[in-house]
């Protein structure tokens, strides 16, 4: 499997925010986000080709219990379709006592993962670049098997207030979700940009039920890679 790089951290985002983890930023996403922070991982060429064995060596340089497998995107390989090895490493993890959450549009359903927690961000129009505005639009199918077979969080960027029509529009097709497990957060890349939208994105909270996701790391470091 090809791995852009490893860092220890805290979960900025999400129900584990603060949490400390070892990040695996794996290569290769199908997405082309408009305001993606992590370009630098969309290339499946990207990185370095490890074994699970070295994946699972790197990780215990650091005496820490979470794991969060982010990208790229970790579900999805070069042809589309599941990500080979990942089961396996997931697995692997597992059995070494890490807690496992896994970063992923949701766009593909992959079954029999050893995984704690979903940490499903469906794609709104918001991130689609002009020349290719339906580019990983969520489908309502895979997010419902998803959050049917694993713990899940839905995270939603925001960006303008008119994009939460579209967050209740999608969970309308879903099956039930537990408004705990929804969070809406800013669309930053900065501090200036955080400060600006957080105001925005309480108040549909406030509206709406769903939690508020602050990120954490943004606060902290900014835009800094491996943060």
């Amino acid at each position: 499997m090809r791995v852009v790089e490893f860092f220890h951290s805290l979960q900025g985002e999400g129900m584990l925010v603060g949490v400390p983890s070892v990040f695996v930023r794996v290569a290769g996403c199908p997405l082309r986000c408009r305001w993606c922070d992590t370009a630098y991982a969309w290339d499946y060429s990207a990185g370095k080709e490890l074994a699970l064995a070295q994946i699972v060596e790197e990780v215990g340089r650091w005496s820490c219990g979470h794991v969060v497998l982010t990208g790229g995107e970790p579900l999805v390989g070069e042809d589309l379709a599941v990500r080979p090895a990942l089961a396996g490493l997931t697995r692997r993890l597992k059995a070494a006592g890490k807690h496992v959450t896994i970063e992923t549009a949701g766009t593909l359903f992959v079954p029999d993962l050893a995984c704690d927690l979903m940490s499903i961000s469906p794609k709104l129009s918001n991130s689609a670049l002009p020349e290719n505005p339906q580019a990983g639009r969520p489908d309502p199918a895979t997010l419902s098997r998803l959050i049917a077979a694993y713990p899940h969080q839905l995270k939603f960027v925001i960006e303008s207030p008119g994009d939460i029509e579209e967050v209740c529009s999608l969970l309308d097709e879903l099956p039930p979700v537990d408004p705990a497990c929804v969070l809406l957060m800013p669309q930053a890349r900065t501090r200036d940009q955080l400060l600006e939208r957080s105001p925005m994105v309480v108040e549909l909270c406030r509206k709406t039920g769903y939690r508020f996701c602050d990120r954490l790391h943004i606060w902290l470091w900014s835009d800094e890679r491996g943060r």
